[in-house]
């Protein structure tokens, strides 16, 4: 192989034979490559302390810290450099088991053959350099307020975004809190991607949309003619979620005699289907969530082993400043989706957006942006594209004090023309909650004008009291 195509690196070889480490860095002796060498696993632990290596070839038989021991001490602690672990005649089922268990890159035998040997180094060099891409691209993003799916640069959002990071590529379950709407599922998604699952399948079940008859049938799945309708057999979701994430999406609402069921299969990591008379392994990770108090919904056991983690995902009206990017990313895909040209909010907008409390949350905010952006079609969307039925007295944002829906504002004749005025103004004003830009636009005159309106009436009213 000629370098002009090798791919420099950072190789640690650990093998308790002095040879044999000789032979392996003898192989890897050109300027393409740096090779420090170990005799047993803990040397190669004292090394990597110092040396960043970006693939490490690894004996799985050795003295002291064996490779198996070094390769399951580096997994548990998270750290993602590729391993080629090497194997001796005979000795395939430990290489497998490396490779399977313990997620070795890959194995090879011994005696080991030089162009194989680089082949398969310069791979899992790749390999390793497209994580640190991948990682650097994630925290870059959430840097500028952009987490995969997720947006905000608000430190509420940008906690969330840490401990999607910290918990990802661990094996752990996480219980995922907030209220409807605020985007649990996408946060579960993120964490999915993070993980080194990203590649398997991810199944979400709303466990408060399925009938309690169904619900065993559905997380566990069952066989032809276990009940009434069974007319085949039918996985459930931790067999269709095998290798990957399930997501089980409010997870408050299972009933209390199904929960006891859901945590023996998590421990166990074995499910039965109904009407069966075995049992299945299943490799599963479990993520869950909730918009109730989980404590008071869920078994004490089963809360502590999904709450290993726990993310609190905010309610918009905690972090208002993020709609405006929010709204940005959700117009560019809503354009996409309609066909629409939109080139984003007028400040009128913004301004009722941040006075408003989103009762729905992110869910709300699509549901009224997608409905304007359609109305709108291109353009700046404006206060006249916005849905009445979103922004209306009955969602608290618009609050006239009549009760019977009609107008304070009574016309007599020969009332002076002022009066009415001030009257008119002040409904504008209750009516927008105190936004005076946005009432100066309803009005159709200039804030300006609208505030000097206002200080001439408290004038006359001073005055007025005053002579009083």
């Amino acid at each position: 192989m000629s370098s002009s195509t090798a791919v420099p690196g950072r190789v640690l070889i650990v093998d308790d034979d002095e040879r044999q480490c000789a032979a392996l860095a003898g192989m890897l002796s050109t300027p393409e490559f740096e090779t420090q060498v170990a005799f047993d696993g803990q040397q190669a632990l004292e090394k990597l302390a110092s040396f960043n290596a970006e693939v490490i070839v690894a004996d799985l038989v050795m003295p002291r810290m064996d490779g198996f021991e070094l390769l399951r001490y580096l997994k548990d602690r998270g750290d993602l450099t590729p391993a080629i672990a090497l194997t001796g005649f005979g000795s395939m089922e430990k290489a497998l088991a490396a490779v399977h268990d313990l997620k070795a890159f890959w194995f090879l035998e011994k005696p080991v053959e030089p162009l194989a040997f680089r082949v398969l180094l310069e791979r899992a060099i790749r390999y390793k350099r497209s994580l640190q891409k991948t990682d650097e691209l994630k925290r870059d993003l959430s840097l500028r307020g952009v987490f995969g799916d997720l947006i905000g640069k608000s430190p509420a959002m940008l906690e969330v975004f840490s401990i999607i990071r910290q918990v990802g590529p661990t094996s752990a379950s996480v219980l995922i809190c907030g209220e409807s709407g605020t985007g649990k599922e996408l946060v579960a998604r993120e964490i999915h991607k993070c993980s080194l699952r990203a590649d398997g399948p991810f199944v979400a079940i709303n466990t408060a949309a399925l009938p309690e008859t169904l619900m065993e049938s559905e997380l566990f799945g069952h066989e032809k003619g276990a009940f009434t309708g069974a007319m085949e057999r039918s996985a459930g979701c931790f067999e269709q979620a095998h290798g990957g994430t399930l997501f089980l999406d409010e997870i408050g609402e299972m009933p209390l005699a199904t929960q006891p069921k859901l945590l023996r299969v998590i421990e166990d990591f074995r499910v039965r289907r109904l009407g069966a008379k075995r049992e299945i392994p299943v490799n599963v990770r479990v993520l869950a969530a909730t918009s109730q108090e989980p404590g008071k919904r869920l078994r004490e056991e089963l809360y502590y082993r999904l709450s290993v983690f726990q993310i609190v995902v905010p309610p918009l009206r905690e972090h208002k400043d993020d709609i405006a990017p929010i709204a940005e990313v959700m117009l560019q895909n809503m354009n996409k989706k309609h066909g629409t040209r939109i080139t984003g909010l007028d400040h009128d907008v913004l301004d009722l957006f941040s006075e408003y409390d989103w009762p729905g949350n992110v869910r709300e905010l699509r549901n009224v942006l997608e409905r304007a952006s359609i109305v709108t079609g291109e353009g700046m969307i404006g206060l006249t594209s916005l849905p009445v039925s979103a922004f209306g007295a009955s969602r608290g944002v618009h609050s006239p004090r009549s009760s019977d829906n009609e107008s304070p504002v009574k016309l007599q004749p020969g009332q002076p023309l002022t009066k009415i005025e001030e009257a008119y103004i002040k409904l504008t004003l209750e009516h927008v909650r105190g936004n005076r830009k946005l009432a100066a636009k309803m009005l159709g005159i200039s804030l300006r004008t609208l505030q000097s309106r206002i200080a001439a009436e408290r004038e006359e009213v001073s005055t007025a009291a005053s002579g009083s």
